[in-house]
């Protein structure tokens, strides 16, 4: 990067974290540092949902994933809406009205202790490895992008978020996420401004949009229905979005406690309820946008020359294995293939009156093949890469959005997306760590603790605890390489083993009244054993059951069960 991108992102950085400490000042007790005094106005509510939620692996994978897939990514986030609407009505007026910490305090009010505990100790374990994954999510794409190494840059991106979490609590992660999602947001659309303006002369934003459409990109909406009948495979098709993106997003949100704690910092009970109900609204609209900036830069890509591969650092690593000398043959097949596709499309872009005439039919029949080669290309590239011997990444989804801001894009710009980038992962993270932080002390140390603890201890030791969940993540983070997949894949996957159990548990607790703690606790660990060893047949190739799914498996097999048990009466 430039002197004038490092100054953009060690500025935005440091004014982030100026204003977050600077607005943070509260009570130094459990209720000040977790729930900033319950005095969060609606809006600042609604926006630290939205920065909760979305991480720094939505805007780097989310465009990614709409270049390779296209856009039916945004079927999973169908359900959501309709989840805002039940967790006002059943979730929040409970949470609300017993004035709890964390979600996990209810289930003890309405079960046992150990439900409490097991629900608790299943959400720190999702959530702790989840949050190091999004540590390390953009480490290893800017490290590799831009060539910094991947353990201080781990150290760098936990180290100054633990430092502010723990600082300044609920309320500096609620206001640094206000300012945060402004930049974001700001950066995201100067990207998409910048991929429309570095488009040829005379190819604007709907010819952008019709080269996407015509590759099959903008494909919003699929059924999942083949020839063969529904494919339960298929991981976002307006099934499995509506019905298992309800049940993933009931459970996050309703009790996930890195979001019940942000609506929990309200000043009332119509104010959590506003802010989840427009979250509810903005959240679809937003991931469209969002995807739409992967197609265009598909588009972007159709009239320039496109990487062979987006993940430099796997070519570098193939340069220096027994494939370098095939590489080097590869890559300059590949770029003449490129350089005669990228002729076509712009002769073609400058020529659409010539639709029909045999010169016309002649580019596109070479754009369809240099396609074809390229697919070729790609494909004996991955498995060079995935060679034991070679020890590569063959998955660059992640990479293709950060790779065009880095080739592509002015000085001083760049330096702001990666300040982008950090930014996102701040909001999730440091909510994730105060959320965490919250259940240890609340659920363990509090309730098993045999010393009754000053408020002075507490606000201390949930300041120890922040610190060292912190380090947990980055310990994760550093070990999580080679994820695979696109990494907003890899993180709903992992929630998604133990979303559908945790809110199954609750979901007996609002609605099976004569349902006992022994019965509901069995059933959690009989579900959950189910669900690991459905994920590990789906690894094998065994099931092919769609991640969506488990959190409907799940919640609907904690209930049932739970049901079954106390209806035999043999679990009191």
């Amino acid at each position: 990067m430039s002197r004038i991108d490092w100054m953009v992102l060690i500025l935005t950085l440091l004014g982030i974290i100026a204003y977050g400490l600077y607005k943070s000042r509260t009570s130094k007790d459990l209720d000040g540092y977790f729930l900033s005094n319950r005095s969060v106005p609606w809006y600042i509510v609604l926006l630290s949902i939205m920065g909760t939620q979305a991480s720094a692996v939505t805007f780097l994978s989310a465009p990614g994933q709409a270049y390779t897939d296209g856009m039916r990514f945004v079927q999973y986030y169908f359900g959501l809406p309709l989840a805002m609407v039940v967790l006002c009505i059943s979730f929040v007026p409970v949470f609300r009205r017993l004035k709890i910490y964390t979600a996990y305090e209810y289930l003890e009010k309405r079960f046992d202790l150990k439900t409490r505990l097991l629900t608790s100790f299943l959400f720190l374990v999702q959530r702790g490895l989840s949050t190091g994954i999004s540590i390390a999510a953009p480490s290893i794409i800017l490290s590799s992008l831009l060539g910094w190494d991947l353990f201080w840059t781990n150290l760098f991106m936990g180290g100054l978020l633990i430092i502010y979490t723990v600082t300044g609590g609920a309320k500096a992660v609620a206001y640094t996420q206000q300012l945060q999602l402004i930049v974001i947001f700001g950066g995201m659309f100067l990207a998409a401004y910048m991929v429309v303006h570095l488009l040829p002369e005379g190819v604007g934003f709907l010819d952008a949009l019709r080269v996407g459409g015509k590759a099959g990109k903008l494909n919003v909406i699929t059924t999942g229905v083949s020839a063969h009948g529904f494919d339960w495979n298929d991981r976002y098709n307006l099934l499995s979005g509506i019905i298992g993106g309800f049940f993933l997003a009931l459970s996050y949100f309703g009790t996930d406690q890195s979001q019940v704690g942000r609506y929990l910092t309200a000043r009332s009970l119509g104010e959590s309820r506003l802010g989840l109900l427009i979250n509810g609204l903005v959240k679809v609209p937003m991931q469209f946008l969002i995807l739409l900036l992967g197609v265009l830069v598909f588009a972007f890509y159709q009239f320039n020359m496109e990487p062979v591969f987006f993940n430099q650092s796997q070519v570098t690593k193939l340069a220096g294995s027994k494939y370098r000398d095939s590489l080097a043959t590869l890559r300059h097949n590949y770029e003449e293939t490129q350089a005669g596709k990228v002729t076509a499309m712009r002769w073609m872009a400058a020529n659409a009156d010539r639709k029909g005439q045999p010169d016309y039919a002649d580019a596109t029949s070479r754009i369809q093949n240099a396609e074809t080669q390229k697919t070729q290309f790609r494909t004996t590239l991955k498995r060079w890469l995935d060679d034991r011997k070679v020890g590569g990444d063959s998955n660059d989804t992640n990479y293709i959005f950060l790779r065009f801001v880095v080739d592509n894009l002015p000085r001083g710009l760049i330096g702001l997306l990666i300040a982008v980038i950090f930014l996102a992962a701040w909001g999730s993270i440091a909510a994730a760590l105060n959320s965490l932080a919250s259940c240890t002390i609340v659920d363990f140390h509090k309730r098993l603790s045999t010393r009754v603890l000053s408020d002075k201890t507490e606000y201390r030791l949930s300041r120890l605890y922040t610190v060292l969940w912190g380090l947990f993540c980055v310990v994760v983070a550093q070990l999580a390489y080679n994820i695979g997949n696109s990494l907003i894949e890899a993180v709903n996957v992992l929630g998604s083993l133990f979303y559908g159990v945790i809110l199954g548990i609750f979901l007996v607790a609002f609605y099976l009244k004569r349902v006992g703690g022994g019965a509901v606790f069995l059933s959690a660990l009989i579900i959950e054993s189910l669900i690991i060893t459905i994920h590990i047949l789906n690894q094998k190739g065994v099931l092919h059951l769609s991640f969506l799914w488990l959190n409907v498996v799940g919640a609907v097999g904690v209930f049932l069960l739970s049901a079954a048990f106390q209806g035999t009466r043999k679990v009191i």
